[in-house]
């Protein structure tokens, strides 16, 4: 893929992950959030961190089953955006809910375990964000840095529990995400698993009898 055409789908990714906020802060401004508008915010924002960590995690399957090797390029941008999504959730709730309240937030934490969930989820791409650019690569260094990255893991993990702890009723959307990360995390292990499986020795020639 040309350099100019990377460019291209890095503006058209982000222009696209912010179309969200913008309709969001559009149906706002114009009343249209429905009855409980709050609540609309939070599961919004929510979701949409939910499918910024899943298309970021999908990305390395995509690239090695495809052999499309630039769609590592758009990882640190999509990932970004699921932190911010992430952040914006909190933000809601911390706000909306709570009135700014961290002694309120804290007290419905310990009565709502998903809250726990959740913020752990938040709390873990937090040093992802801080070493996503290329400095920080180069800092740590490429092994640490695919380490530490992994942590993407536990954060999808731990929102994907966090979404299906806090619906009450109909669990079908979190259970798809569920099954999807499934496959995420299942096609990661069969990876590592083929790595770290011994080669198979070649059977030793047996030489011709003579003749």
């Amino acid at each position: 893929m040309k350099e100019n055409d990377i460019r291209f789908a890095k503006l058209l990714i982000l222009v696209n992950g912010a179309v969200p906020l913008a309709l969001l802060v559009w149906d706002q401004s114009h009343h249209r959030l429905g009855a409980n508008p709050q609540n609309f915010l939070i599961l919004t924002t929510g979701m949409m961190t939910l499918i910024f960590l899943i298309l970021t995690m999908a990305v390395t399957p995509l690239r090695k089953v495809t052999g499309w090797n630039w769609l590592i390029q758009f990882r640190r941008m999509l990932g970004l955006y699921a932190f911010f999504y992430g952040c914006l959730h909190f933000l809601c709730f911390f706000s909306l809910d709570r009135g700014f309240s961290v002694s309120s937030t804290l007290t419905e934490m310990v009565k709502r375990k998903y809250l726990i969930v959740g913020s752990t989820a938040l709390i873990v791409m937090i040093p992802l964000a801080i070493t996503s650019t290329n400095g920080m690569i180069k800092r740590l260094g490429g092994k640490r840095w695919r380490a530490l990255h992994r942590l993407a893991y536990v954060a999808a993990m731990a929102g994907v529990i966090h979404y299906y702890m806090q619906v009450k009723a109909d669990v079908r959307q979190p259970l798809v995400f569920a099954t999807v990360l499934a496959i995420l995390l299942g096609y990661r292990l069969v990876v590592y698993l083929r790595q770290r499986k011994p080669p198979t020795p070649s059977p030793a020639v047996k030489p011709e009898a003579a003749t």
